[in-house]
């Protein structure tokens, strides 16, 4: 049986991880894998999940199964905290799952059950793992031009445009804030464009936000799905708790869903849990019951979001200290752009035979279209990178 299959191409992230690990050089720089590091390179476990772990090894007194849907009661800060008060709760369900590519891949099976003929739109570029998955479900997609490489920043007129295509039964993707792999975001003016362009269409939106807090905000960063929800009659939303909790080994994740009425959200919700049950049947626990506890409990959500604040401070900081740096190093203003953008990543606009050489000759590791994780520099980090961009010629 085996035989018959066909050798799969490596995960480029994954492999880069690994080829990093096996460089001997101690003053390498891994900037390509999307987790979050503080000063001395460490992903840490936030206090407030610390805490709430403490607190659950003491009180659990269970290992029993929960729902195909996962804890009701994450679910719901979840909704809260994605949505706040933008949509009527009776028109609001949600699902846990395992990450938030497990709720992406919920969500598509959702839309290829109601929706067969369905067509979703992706910005271009996107996180690769999108086309996969939509791919296994067996929906079809097309893209959408998002970012301009000129100017590093969102290429709006041309993205309006080619979404004025869409239309009833098609879905489009977009990315709730931090984009994945540019760091260009849209401004709110964007998202009530896209809004009213929704409903004029009639496409559903379908909004991937997994790094709420990371880019101007917790609130900030919501901005865009509650200007959708107060407009459009549905939508889909995967979230992640992997980036902003720092729990990514748990699998944390929650499958969101805006129905026109309370029936059909009932529906959306009956047909989620069906499709849980076939894939994973039930979710894991642990890391969402912490979630759950950090949202609910004052004390440990004011410490989180304290935690989460510091780290999102961080970064803009990294950032300004790199287009400082280049621009000092090159006296030009080109780099400013890293400044602008928000989130882990960047897309510098390297080629890739100087990303190659900056693999190579200077031990710094990033994806192949130069995408950055901000997230994994330091101090003296910013130093390393500057000099390998300038030494390549970017």
């Amino acid at each position: 049986m085996f035989e018959t299959l066909q050798t799969p191409p490596p995960d480029k992230i994954l492999a880069l991880s690994a080829a990093f690990r096996a460089d001997p050089r101690a003053d390498k720089l891994d900037l390509g894998v999307g987790v979050y590091k503080d000063e001395a390179g460490a992903t840490v476990i936030l206090r407030a999940v610390k805490e709430a772990e403490r607190r659950l090894l003491a009180a659990q007194s269970t290992k029993t199964y929960v729902a195909p849907t996962g804890d009701e009661a994450f679910n719901a800060a979840m909704l809260g905290l994605v949505f706040g008060d933008a949509a009527p709760k009776d028109r609001l369900r949600a699902a846990q799952a395992p990450g938030g590519g497990g709720a992406l891949r919920l969500l598509c099976e959702l839309i290829h059950r109601a929706e067969r003929g369905a067509t979703v739109w992706l910005s271009d570029p996107t996180w690769p793992n999108h086309q996969g998955i939509l791919r296994q479900v067996g929906l079809q997609f097309r893209t959408y031009p998002y970012f301009d490489p000129a100017t590093r920043d969102v290429d709006y007129d041309a993205m309006r445009s080619a979404l004025s295509e869409a239309g009833p039964g098609d879905v489009v993707l977009l990315h709730g804030c931090c984009h994945n792999p540019t760091g260009a975001n849209l401004t709110p003016e964007h998202w009530r464009d896209i809004a009213a362009l929704a409903v004029d269409r009639g496409f559903t939106p379908f909004v991937d936000i997994a790094y709420q807090g990371f880019g101007d905000g917790l609130e900030e960063d919501a901005q865009g799905v509650r200007i959708l929800a107060a407009s459009v009659p549905e939508m889909l939303v995967a979230a992640s708790c992997s980036k902003n909790f720092a729990v990514y080994r748990e699998r944390v994740g929650c499958a969101m869903a805006l129905a026109a009425s309370p029936e059909a959200a009932d529906l959306a919700k009956a047909n989620m849990g069906l499709l849980a049950r076939v894939n994973w049947s039930m979710p894991p626990d642990h890391g969402a019951a912490a979630v759950a506890m950090i949202l609910n409990d004052p004390e440990l959500r004011t410490d989180w979001a304290a935690e989460l604040e510091s780290m999102r401070l961080r970064m803009l900081t990294l950032r300004t200290g790199l287009a400082d740096a280049l621009r000092a190093r090159t006296n030009s203003d080109g780099y400013d752009f890293l400044a602008r953008h928000r989130g882990m990543f960047s897309l510098l606009g390297a080629t890739p035979e100087q990303v190659e050489t900056l693999r190579e000759a200077h031990g710094v590791y990033m994806i192949g279209d130069s995408r950055i994780n901000i997230a994994g520099l330091n101090a003296a980090g910013i130093d390393r990178l500057t000099q390998a961009l300038i030494a390549v010629g970017f």
